[in-house]
């Protein structure tokens, strides 16, 4: 029995270790709880950081190959060591690990590692092999994140059928990958893998790709990566996956009916969606609420049905982003500590880190339909812009929605280089309430690709400058 917490956080992942930080900050005596061993979630450990350690190692092999001579720079006999790649990549994954548990250290969060289960309200039993211990605390904050969502008649095995962890670790370059999933996961996945020279194949249940994204997004990121090499199979369902020696073969068959097909991968990666961990915590014996999707419903403070219980992150639903989640491990370690804080929901960015980059915030153009709302469009494509066209790196635009009476910002969607930094522009704008006109009238450094995000500013009050 330990002596009494103000708060324990279960999970170690992005929403978990910046909550316990921020509850440390705030002067509250804090435990964190941690099954995998390693600080981070999944985020860090097979998920976000990984997955960009081999973009960007992966995107470099491409440009050597394919654009080093158009800038006058001959490169010849180029391979890949696949070894020394994942190696890379374990190291950053290492390094990060390892500073999130100097920073428990240094604001002195108690750090266990155990699979946390909440035997009661203000009590927290971790399981440590054989061992148990028992954590007394006034507050509980959930955060255990979420995991693969299985797809029925296809069993993953992490060799030959893979989630995205297994994606992140493969021994070889399959000559032929098949992905299950349009969404962020499978195409920057898919992207890897092409570049390194896969076949790459990608399956989905829709007609387009990147849910929820833009329709005009959507449709400009189906003809680049189909023209980067991605073949897509739209519309489709996949019934089944038996592997063998030889590969594994996927049964298929069209969404609204027709003839069944059969395609042969060395590897499938099941890239459908992620769904929320809340197995083995207790939440029964502990009176908390969850909803048929296993998601665990909060109120305004984060709260569970049941007092001093709380969830953040994936685990309660929403967009599933490791920013977010952060945001709202924050502000739920404000409210416990007595103060107030909130998420704006409308201000949050996705990113896709495919080449080029997607990135989006706020509302979409269908949305905006849907609800009847009056609004402007300010678009400007990287062709027209000096640095884009400077570096060769001219594909894409940004489109900018503005409410059409009072010129404020409603969405921005981007597709062109560095478009997860350019975002960043309008999400501070939201933020602030401005208006398209607010950015059109802000100095931006030329040449720069951020003056594309100007120029669609301006370009929704119908006076882009450079088009």
């Amino acid at each position: 029995m330990s002596d009494p917490y103000d708060l324990v956080v279960i999970g170690g992942g992005p929403a978990g270790y910046v909550g316990a930080i921020r509850a440390a900050q705030l002067g509250l005596k804090t435990a964190i709880v941690e099954m995998r061993g390693t600080l981070g979630g999944t985020c860090l450990n097979v998920g976000c950081i990984p997955s960009k350690a081999l973009l960007q190692s992966s995107h470099h092999y491409e440009v050597a190959n394919h654009e080093f001579a158009a800038h006058g720079i001959k490169a010849s006999g180029l391979e890949v060591d696949l070894k020394a790649m994942m190696g890379r990549k374990e190291t950053v994954v290492d390094d990060l690990t390892k500073g999130i548990e100097f920073l428990m250290k240094k604001n002195k969060i108690d750090y266990i590692v155990g699979a946390g289960q909440i035997t009661k309200p203000g009590e927290v039993t971790v399981g440590t092999g054989k061992k148990k211990q028992i954590l007394t605390t006034a507050n509980i904050m959930i955060a255990t994140g979420s995991e693969v969502t299985p797809l029925k008649g296809v069993k993953i095995d992490e060799k030959q059928i893979v989630s995205s962890t297994g994606a992140l670790s493969l021994n070889k370059i399959p000559k032929h990958l098949a992905v299950i999933g349009a969404g962020v996961i499978g195409l920057e996945l898919g992207s890897v893998w092409r570049r390194l020279g896969a076949e790459v194949t990608v399956v989905e249940f829709l007609d387009h790709i990147l849910p929820g994204m833009d329709a005009e997004i959507s449709k400009q990121m189906g003809r680049t990566l189909k023209k980067q090499g991605l073949k897509f199979n739209l519309s489709t369902k996949v019934t089944g996956a038996k592997a063998s020696k030889t590969g594994v073969a996927l049964t298929m068959e069209p969404v609204k009916g027709g003839k069944k097909e059969t395609l042969k991968a060395d590897v499938v990666l099941v890239a459908i969606g992620r769904r929320p961990v809340t197995d083995g915590l207790g939440l029964d014996k502990a009176g908390v609420n969850v909803d048929d999707h296993g998601f665990v419903p909060v109120d305004e403070d984060y709260q569970t049905n049941v007092e001093g219980i709380y969830a953040v992150g994936d685990v309660i639903g929403g967009a599933m982003l490791a920013h977010k989640a952060e945001d709202e491990a924050v502000v739920c370690a404000e409210i416990i500590s007595g103060e107030t804080g909130h998420v704006d929901y409308d201000a949050i960015p996705g990113i896709v880190y495919t080449h080029p980059e997607v990135a989006s915030v706020g509302k979409t153009e269908e949305q905006l339909k849907e609800a009847g709302v009056e609004y402007s469009v300010g678009k400007f494509p990287f062709s027209a812009n000096s640095r884009a066209r400077s570096n060769a790196d001219s594909e894409g635009f940004v489109k900018l929605l503005a409410d059409a009476k009072t010129d404020r910002i409603l969405g921005c969607h981007i597709v062109g280089p560095a478009a997860g930094d350019l975002i960043q522009e309008i999400v501070v704008a939201m933020e602030l309430s401005g208006s398209a006109e607010d950015v059109a009238r802000i100095c931006h450094g030329h040449p720069g690709l951020p003056e594309a995000v100007k120029e669609a500013a301006l370009g929704a009050g119908g006076r882009a400058i450079h088009m």
